[in-house]
């Protein structure tokens, strides 16, 4: 089988994220950068098939330049090459933009038979990607997967929500996202990071990939952020001393809050 990943680097969590004075856009210089968890979850389940049935596992990043570490770190793991789509042009795009892209670009690796991603990533937070790429694609859609099986010609996977767990058949090619229960994504070995270093990573443009300048960016998003302002600092709170009557004083705080 042939399976594409979509994987994206983002600001780390444990990192300090800020929004550009200029345009309101996420300041991905101002934080350390790493693959997003999630995606090591769909990486490590692509590789976990490709075990199983053997084929390639194809690694499709959109992204500014230094999102290569990001790449980098899902070939150690083990997929055999990638695909970087980088261009000053989109920047500032949004969701559904970001979804025609990729379809692009997975347009562009030979013989996909499965797509797997992350259900959403901790920037954007919009979990909405991988069905709108499914949608361009013309292809079914298995999304929220917290299980996922193949026999090379369908993919069934067990679907979690909020209302239960459902079981989920379609034949390929197919697009699947992943939950963070799919799998414990494994730790890449020295020879892994050695061996990643000189896999194929294919850079791509907006011209290279087919993608009109005029489609993607900001200027084309369909919603944009037009005012923004830090996260006020935490105030020192109300301390209730206890002479007696601490239970009282705790119940009225919370009823003045609506708590109670």
């Amino acid at each position: 089988m042939n399976i594409a990943v979509l994987v994206k680097q983002v600001p780390d969590t444990y990192s300090e994220r800020k929004l550009s004075a200029a345009d309101h856009t996420l300041d991905r210089e101002s934080a350390d950068a790493v693959l997003d968890e999630i995606n090591e979850r769909a990486v490590e389940e692509a590789l976990l098939i490709k075990e199983a049935q053997g084929g390639e596992v194809t690694v499709v990043c959109m992204g500014p330049d230094r999102a290569t570490d990001a790449i980098r770190k899902a070939l150690s793991m083990g997929a055999d090459k990638a695909v970087h789509l980088s261009d000053e042009a989109l920047h500032g795009t949004d969701a559904p933009a970001t979804a025609k892209a990729l379809a692009k670009v997975i347009g562009t690796v030979e013989g996909v038979d499965l797509v797997i991603a992350g259900n959403e990533a901790t920037d954007g937070r919009s979990g909405a990607v991988p069905a709108m790429v499914a949608e361009v694609l013309g292809w079914p859609q298995l999304t929220f997967a917290r299980k996922v099986a193949t026999d090379g010609s369908s993919v069934k996977v067990e679907r979690e929500t909020d209302a239960g767990i459902l079981t989920v058949e379609s034949g390929l090619p197919a697009v699947v996202s992943v939950t963070e229960k799919i799998n414990e994504p494994r730790y890449p070995s020295f020879k892994g990071i050695m061996a990643a270093k000189k896999k194929p990573v294919s850079a791509l443009s907006l011209a290279d990939a087919g993608i009109d300048a005029s489609e993607v960016g900001l200027a084309g998003a369909g919603s944009q952020v037009v005012e923004s302002a830090p996260k006020p600092p935490k105030s020192g709170g109300v301390k209730v001393t206890d002479e007696g009557e601490g239970g009282v004083g705790v119940a009225e705080f919370l009823a003045g809050e609506k708590l109670l």
